[in-house]
C-alpha cells in the first residue's frame, strides 16, 4: 500500500509522466484546448454523471481529461457513457493520485464516499489544483477546518456542489427576502422526504475482483469487507458516510441560512431514530432538527424511508417571516401572505427529485460554469468551501447531538462545542495511519 505521505513526497518527480495517455497528451494539440479548464472527474457511481453533463453543458470552456474510480466495472461503464457524451475518450484509471500526478489537469471533481471529500481535495489543492467537491466538503468538522486551511495556504479555488447557490430562481428571491418580500424573516424550514428501502444486514464477504478494497477506504482505519457497503450504502455507516442530514439536508439548511442572513447559531438539537427497518443502517431514517439563534431559528425535517411530502414538495426550504412566507425549491418558488394565500410564482428552467441519484440540472450546469469563471476570469465563487462548510458543520453537529441525545452549546464565531469535552471528541476522527490528511 502506497501510503498519502510517500505519495506527496513522490510526487514532484513523477508529475511529467505518471498515467498520461496518448488521448490525455493530445490534447493541448487541439485549437482551443489551451484556453479550457481541464477537469479530472473522481468517484463515477452517481452524482458523477451530472458533473459530465454540466461539463459536457460548459465545453467552451472546459475539458475532461481523466475520469478515476476504484472499481473498474464502475469506471468502464462511465468511460462509456464519457464517450458517447464527450465524443473523446479520456484517459482514466483507478489511482487519484496518479491523476493528481499529471500536470494535464487543471482541476479536479470529487464525488467519491464522504470520508474520502476532505483528504482528496486537501491533496488535490497540495497538488495544485482547483477543487469542486461535492456536499458534504468533510466527513467531520475538523477535516471541514482542515480543507479552509488548505485553500488559504495553497490558494487554489474550491466550490463546494451547493448548486442551488447558482439557481437563478434562488439567488432572486434570497435577494426579494433581504429587502423585505416577506418582511423581516425568523423561521426557515427544511425538509427532505424519500422511500429508500432496507440495506438488510450484511454478510463478509470476499471483495470484488473489480473494486480496490484498500484504495476505498483511503483515510479511514480499515475494515473488512461486507456484502451491502458498496457501491451506494457506505452512506448509512458512520465509519465512511454522514446519513442523510448531510446527504442531501446540505442543501436546503442552506439555502435556509443564506435566506435568514445568519451562520452558525448559538445552539443545536435533534431527535429522532431507525423506525422504519431493522438493519444494518446506522443513522435515523427519521430526524427532526433545530439551530437557534437570538432572534431565528432554523429546523430540518428529514424522513428518508417515509415519502410523505410537505408543501406538495419531496423537499425544500420554506422562508417565514413578519408579513409572508416563501416556499423554494430546486423548481421554484411561491410566495404566500400570512394567512397562506399564494400571491405570486416563478418556476425554474429544469428540476430533479428526491428519488433522482444523479441530479443533473440546469443549475448544476450554472454552479460548473460559475466555478470555471472563477478559475479563467477570477468571478467570484458563489459556494466557496468557507461559506459551504458553515451548512455542513451545523448537519454535522446534529448529528452528533442526535448521538449523545442532548442539545449543544456552540460558539458562534466558528461552530465549536462548548463546555461539553465528550461531544468535542466528535469533532474529528480517527485515521488510518499514513493517511491523516494534514495541512
Amino acid at each position: 500500500m502506497i501510503t498519502r505521505r510517500e505519495f506527496l513526497d513522490t510526487l514532484a518527480v513523477t508529475a511529467a509522466g505518471a498515467a498520461v495517455s496518448s488521448n490525455a497528451k493530445s490534447y493541448a494539440q487541439i485549437v482551443g484546448a489551451n484556453d479550457r479548464v481541464n477537469f479530472a472527474v473522481i468517484g463515477l457511481n452517481s452524482r458523477a454523471y451530472a458533473h459530465l453533463s454540466s461539463l459536457k453543458a460548459n465545453e467552451k470552456n472546459a475539458r475532461i481529461t481523466h475520469i478515476c474510480d476504484v472499481d473498474t466495472t464502475i469506471l468502464d461503464k462511465f468511460c462509456g457513457k464519457a464517450e458517447a457524451s464527450l465524443g473523446y475518450k479520456p484517459a482514466s484509471g483507478k489511482d487519484f493520485r496518479k491523476v493528481l500526478a499529471s500536470k494535464d489537469v487543471d482541476a479536479i471533481t470529487i464525488a467519491t464516499p464522504d470520508h474520502w471529500h476532505a483528504p482528496m481535495a486537501i491533496a488535490g489543492l497540495e497538488a495544485g489544483k482547483h477543487v469542486y467537491v461535492e456536499k458534504p466538503c468533510s466527513h467531520n468538522p475538523g477535516e471541514g477546518e482542515m480543507l479552509i486551511a488548505a485553500r488559504d495556504k495553497y490558494k487554489k479555488l474550491v466550490q463546494m456542489g451547493t448548486q442551488q447557490r447558482s439557481s437563478p430562481h434562488t439567488i432572486e428571491v434570497v435577494a426579494k427576502i433581504s429587502q423585505g418580500l416577506i418582511g423581516r424573516p425568523y423561521y426557515a424550514k427544511a425538509w427532505y422526504s424519500n422511500t429508500r428501502k432496507s440495506i438488510g444486514v450484511g454478510k463478509p464477504a470476499a471483495v470484488p475482483a473489480t473494486l480496490d478494497w484498500d484504495l476505498w477506504q483511503g483515510p479511514a482505519p480499515r475494515k473488512p469487507y461486507k456484502d451491502n457497503y458498496h457501491p451506494y450504502n457506505w452512506h448509512w455507516f458512520k465509519h465512511w458516510g454522514t446519513g442523510e442530514t448531510l446527504n442531501n439536508g446540505t442543501h436546503e439548511i442552506d439555502v435556509c441560512r443564506w435566506a435568514l442572513g445568519v451562520d452558525f447559531p448559538k445552539h443545536v438539537a435533534a431527535s429522532g431514530g431507525r423506525y422504519q427497518f431493522k438493519d444494518d443502517w446506522q443513522f435515523y431514517d427519521t430526524l427532526v432538527t433545530s439551530f437557534e439563534y437570538d432572534d431565528k431559528i432554523i429546523s430540518w425535517e428529514g424522513k428518508c424511508c417515509q415519502g410523505m411530502k410537505f408543501y406538495d414538495r419531496d423537499r425544500g426550504s420554506a422562508i417565514m417571516g413578519t408579513t409572508g412566507t416563501v416556499v423554494v425549491d430546486r423548481g421554484g418558488y411561491e410566495i404566500y401572505d400570512l394567512k397562506g394565500t399564494k400571491t405570486g410564482e416563478v418556476k425554474a428552467e429544469k428540476s430533479s427529485q428526491s428519488a433522482d441519484l444523479v441530479g443533473a440540472d440546469s443549475m448544476t450546469d450554472l454552479h460548473f460554469a460559475n466555478f470555471i469563471a472563477g478559475i479563467q476570469k477570477g468571478q467570484k465563487l458563489n459556494a466557496p468551501v468557507e461559506v459551504g462548510n458553515v451548512a455542513v458543520t451545523m448537519l454535522q453537529l446534529s448529528n452528533v447531538a442526535w448521538t449523545l441525545n442532548r442539545g449543544l452549546s456552540l460558539n458562534t464565531a466558528n461552530g465549536r462545542i462548548l463546555n461539553d469535552g465528550e461531544a468535542m471528541k466528535h469533532w474529528d476522527r480517527e485515521y488510518e495511519k499514513g493517511w491523516a490528511p494534514k495541512v
